[in-house]
């Protein structure tokens, strides 16, 4: 009974034995390649992923020495930018001041006849009621009240009070201005006056009946009036306005100096 039974167990296994290696036997190739290939694909670029970063944690210090070197580099380049920012800054400043030198130096020998302190403006005071510019050069300079002040084009005003080391000026196309005037060519006389509303031109009154003013004629200072000498350029006429009554006929001097762009002046000692 007991060998039937073993007999069977025998018969059996052999018959599982024999259909598995039947079945390994016909199992087909592509789908095991297949299989093979998914894993290569999606498991091993992860494996080694892992395999790299492990390398580099525990042995190679490349990667981190390469990454400190180049934010240094980077550190070093910005400083270096911000030091060629400061230069070309230094380079602006030094043009202009050079700039201003020449200006300087093209006045006095223009207006070498007279004894000069140079200056440039620092201030513009200008309102309603007046217009006014500061300069750098006050007492300490040897600059006083009443003194005339010029620019390369012509007359910019008079020094109407003064500290250490600035000085407020009257321009003459300030509203309260007046300047004892003539025309260059005839030596006629007049009188040019600031205008509230305009910082261009002057008004020019008290003209002669037998005066005969021309567009075109250049206006200087006639050095009637103790404050500016004689012959300095004012500007030029640019309108006669003839009235019903002759001696109230006037005319409009364009002013030599743009005292919108006015930065470099001489102060007459």
């Amino acid at each position: 009974m007991h060998k039937n039974k073993r007999s069977a167990i025998v018969t059996v296994i052999a018959v599982i034995a024999l259909i598995l290696l039947v079945i390994l036997t016909n199992v087909n190739r592509d789908n095991l390649s297949y299989a093979e290939g998914f894993a290569s694909s999606v498991i091993m670029p992860i494996q080694n992923a892992f395999s790299m970063l492990k390398h580099k944690i525990s042995g190679d210090s490349n990667f981190f020495t390469n990454l400190d070197t180049l934010k240094k580099e980077n550190e070093e380049l910005k400083n270096r930018n911000n030091e060629l920012e400061t230069q070309v800054r230094e380079l602006e400043v030094l043009k202009a001041e050079n700039s201003k030198l020449q200006e300087y130096a093209n006045l006095t020998e223009k207006y070498q006849e007279y004894e000069t302190i140079p200056a440039y403006v620092i201030d513009r005071d200008v309102s309603n009621y007046g217009s006014n510019i500061v300069i750098n050069v006050g007492s300490k300079q040897g600059v006083e009240k009443n003194m005339t002040v010029i620019a390369d084009k012509g007359l910019v005003g008079h020094v109407i009070s003064v500290s250490d080391n600035s000085a407020k000026v009257q321009v003459i196309v300030d509203s309260a201005s007046s300047v004892s005037a003539m025309i260059s060519t005839s030596e006629e006389s007049i009188i040019c006056r600031g205008s509230v509303d305009n910082d261009k031109y002057l008004d020019a009154s008290y003209i002669d009946t037998s005066s005969e003013l021309l567009v075109g004629d250049s206006v200087v200072t006639s050095g009637i009036g103790g404050i500016y000498p004689k012959g300095i350029t004012i500007g030029t006429i640019k309108q006669v306005i003839n009235t019903k009554n002759i001696t109230d006929r006037y005319a409009k001097v364009e002013t030599a100096v743009n005292f919108a762009k006015l930065y470099t002046v001489l102060v007459i000692k």
